[in-house]
């Protein structure tokens, strides 16, 4: 359970004015989480836990979109 609080602090924290560095440590440290709460939902299949996922997997994805950058156009 210590996992899933620790996910839950994780949601809280403030994603403004961040640094290239914060972003990609936010990044890793997500998915970190997500496969380890992963692991956990595999075995009690709670439906909650596959929530908690998914929102970590909205704030991943928008940390990597500002990453990357816009894309060219042609």
């Amino acid at each position: 359970m210590d996992l899933i609080n620790e996910a839950l602090e994780f949601e809280q924290q403030k994603l403004r004015s961040l640094s290239t560095s914060d972003r990609i440590e936010i990044s890793r440290k997500a998915k970190t989480l997500i496969l380890g709460l992963n692991e956990i939902y595999k075995r009690k299949k709670d439906e909650q836990i596959m929530d908690i996922m998914k929102r970590l997997t909205v704030i991943k994805q928008k940390v990597e979109k500002r990453l990357k950058g816009k894309p060219l156009t042609a």
